[in-house]
């Protein structure tokens, strides 16, 4: 079984999201969107179409508790529900939730330094 297929996204916490995230449209050249993040579209002919996406969080948010971490990676994987049933195979920290929307699902686990992951599978096509 495959497990991780990619890096999926990279969020973070900041005192000011929308301050951040000017600065790395207007110093870096990220094409930023309205809702604050970027979108890096990847895939090419010898490869799956998909994306990465860079976030800036409200320093206040609470979607990576129970980490105290100020990021969160966000990993695509093809089967959510084979991989997390491993995990806790493996005895693993696995976040008893799954999230699934039309983003597709999501699911996490704690690494080891208490770090909360995420893992994404994208829906059919995405």
């Amino acid at each position: 079984m495959k497990r991780v297929t990619g890096i999926g996204g990279i969020f973070f916490k900041s005192p000011d999201p929308k301050a951040l995230s000017a600065w790395y449209r207007d110093h870096l050249g990220l094409d930023v969107s309205e809702w604050g993040g970027a979108v890096f579209q990847w895939g090419g002919a010898d490869s799956a179409a998909g994306m990465t996406i860079w976030s800036p969080f409200a320093h206040d948010t609470s979607y990576m508790e129970p980490s105290t971490a100020s990021f969160m990676i966000n990993f695509r994987v093809d089967d959510l529900d084979a991989l997390l049933a491993v995990l806790r195979e493996e005895g693993c920290d696995v976040v008893d939730k799954i999230s699934d929307s039309e983003q597709g699902k999501f699911g996490w686990v704690i690494d080891p330094d208490g770090n909360k992951v995420e893992l994404w599978e994208p829906p059919v096509g995405g």
